[in-house]
C-alpha cells in the first residue's frame, strides 16, 4: 500500500530473492520511461523501496505519480502469483 510521506508517495516491495527484485525494477523502469516519469528508489537484496513525486511541480505528489504508482502495483501483482 502506498503511503504519503514527506510530500511523496512511498512503498516498500519484497521479493523471494535479488533476481526477482531486479526483474521487477527492470519492468518498472520500462513503465516509468514510457510515462516520462522516473522514480527515486533503492534496492537491497530482495527489497525495493520507491518514492514518487513530480520534480517539475516542486517535488509534490501529482496525477503523474498516482498513475505511475498504479502501473507499479500492476507489475508487482504479477510477482504475487
Amino acid at each position: 500500500m502506498w503511503q504519503e510521506k514527506d510530500g511523496q508517495l512511498y512503498r516498500k516491495f519484497e521479493f523471494k530473492d535479488f533476481m526477482e527484485a531486479f526483474g521487477f525494477m527492470s519492468q518498472v523502469a520500462e513503465a516509468a520511461d514510457g510515462q516520462d516519469h522516473h522514480p527515486t528508489w533503492t534496492n537491497t537484496y530482495n527489497k525495493v523501496e520507491i518514492w514518487l513525486s513530480t520534480h517539475s511541480a516542486g517535488d509534490k505528489i501529482t496525477d503523474k505519480d498516482r498513475k505511475l504508482s498504479k502501473s507499479i502495483d500492476a507489475i508487482y501483482e504479477n510477482y504475487q502469483k
